[in-house]
């Protein structure tokens, strides 16, 4: 046992704090990472960036898989730190790695063998030399992105979030700095965008790899002498990443069919308005995903320890804690719409772009006010082990209820663009609510059993 452990073990409110602030922290300097991107790559010319929007999704998947893995070794082993089976835990992070490995050789075939039928297939065939020239170092430097995320995991699972958060911000800001050296210093281009990513991410591990491998002070030991291999092991890990991998991958779609149903609902210049709104809704999804990360941490805890107090306290203060910081960033989004659309709008002097995306943006602030339920929900079945229930609620939440209501609104009712905006809104609604109603009805049945 050690202070960390403690600290998870124990008040679940101050547990939640400790791991959730400096996780929103690191998330709001890796969206920042993402405009400063574009920002330099913009400089080099129009097709250099739209080759970074059709790569910018594969490289999101890569780092979802790393996530998933990563979610499902968290879930895991915080349910052994919970039940003081520290032998067991210290397996699942070497079966964690060695699973991280399998991906990591998956996608680096990927990127060898079909990279370029991909690029083609997204229809950015026009720009596929840059998309090669940013993507190939992505795809072959794969592991260096899957390491750190994974990595992150562990030491959450440890109540480390020190260790967890700094180096994925020391490699924020090293790709800010490395990004215009590269692309324009030292005359690479797009390939330097790349190389920047992949140097800045190898940097933040190294500081971990210093912890493990040299200090050697970490709860965990990373160290094959623990590795004893079960089956048992890797289709519990696989449970959970599995459907967190994919969650990553639904965000995603979500974005498109939105966008199709815009363009026939309003046209191609909608589009431009509603991707600088969606940005912001994004940001304010930020808390509720940090907050969802400790979450998995504490509740796997209370679940391991058949602890239904704190499971019962996890639940109830996510949700609140969600709740709040949501609705605060909502309402400044609300008031300040046009200024903060203003301040981001890269075409100087489209009013008129300004405007239509500050509107857009005050009515869909109302598709985050109860997206902390959904979450939480979706969340505490990753840190129980039930990662297809959590998929399943993700599912029926983003593709489901919200993409079918913003079809049957827009179009099916006639109601236009505005239908599309205002279905997606009551869907997910509907479906966080849906979600909280079920995880309530599984913390009911712990109640009964552990209580």
């Amino acid at each position: 046992m050690n202070s960390n452990i403690d600290s998870i073990t124990g008040n679940p409110r101050k547990a939640i704090n400790k791991l959730a602030f400096p996780t929103i922290l690191s998330m709001l300097l890796m969206f920042l990472n993402n405009l400063i991107d574009s920002f330099w790559v913009a400089g080099i010319n129009a097709d250099a960036l739209a080759a970074l929007g059709f790569i910018s999704p594969l490289y999101l998947v890569i780092i979802g898989l790393g996530n998933g893995v990563g979610a499902g070794a968290n879930s895991l082993i915080s349910r052994y730190v919970g039940a003081r089976k520290f032998e067991d835990a210290n397996n699942a992070v070497i079966h964690s790695f060695i699973l991280m490995v399998i991906v990591s050789i998956i996608v680096l075939l990927v990127g060898i063998f079909l990279l370029k039928d991909i690029i083609i297939l997204l229809g950015a065939s026009s720009v596929s030399t840059y998309c090669l020239s940013y993507g190939q170092i992505i795809f072959l430097a794969n592991i260096v992105f899957l390491t750190p995320n994974v990595t992150a995991s562990i030491f959450r699972a440890e109540g480390d979030i020190r260790r967890a958060t700094n180096p994925l911000i020391l490699s924020a800001i090293f790709n800010m700095v490395l990004d215009p050296i590269m692309i324009f210093g030292l005359n690479l281009g797009i390939f330097g965008a790349g190389l920047a990513t992949v140097i800045a991410s190898f940097l933040g591990f190294l500081l971990m790899a210093y912890w493990i491998f040299f200090k050697k002070d970490t709860f965990f030991k990373f160290s094959l002498s623990h590795y004893k291999r079960k089956l048992s092991i890797y289709k519990d890990i696989l449970v959970v990443s599995l459907p967190a991998g994919t969650e990553e991958i639904i965000f995603s779609l979500v974005a498109i069919i939105l966008n199709y149903l815009i363009v026939i609902t309003a046209g191609v210049g909608e589009v431009a308005s509603f991707t600088i709104a969606w940005r912001f809704i994004s940001i304010a999804f930020l808390p509720c995903m940090a907050i969802g990360i400790a979450t998995i941490t504490v509740s796997g805890v209370a679940y391991g320890a058949r602890n239904w107090s704190n499971f019962n306290e996890t639940i109830k203060y996510s949700t609140l804690l969600s709740l709040a910081i949501t609705l605060m960033i909502s309402g400044l989004f609300f008031i300040f719409a046009y200024p903060i659309c203003e301040f981001f709008n890269f075409q100087a002097g489209n009013l008129a772009l300004v405007s239509r995306s500050s509107e857009i943006l005050r009515l869909l602030v109302f598709y985050n006010f109860l997206i902390p339920f959904g979450a939480t929900a979706a969340y505490a079945y990753q840190g129980v082990g039930s990662g297809f229930k959590s998929l399943a609620l993700t599912v029926l939440r983003e593709l489901v209820l919200s993409m079918a209501f913003a079809y049957i609104m827009g179009i099916y009712m006639g109601m236009g663009v505005f239908g599309v905006y205002l279905g997606a809104i009551i869907g997910m609604n509907i479906g966080s609510i849906f979600g909280f109603v079920c995880i309530w009805i599984f913390n009911l049945k712990f109640k009964r059993q552990f209580g």
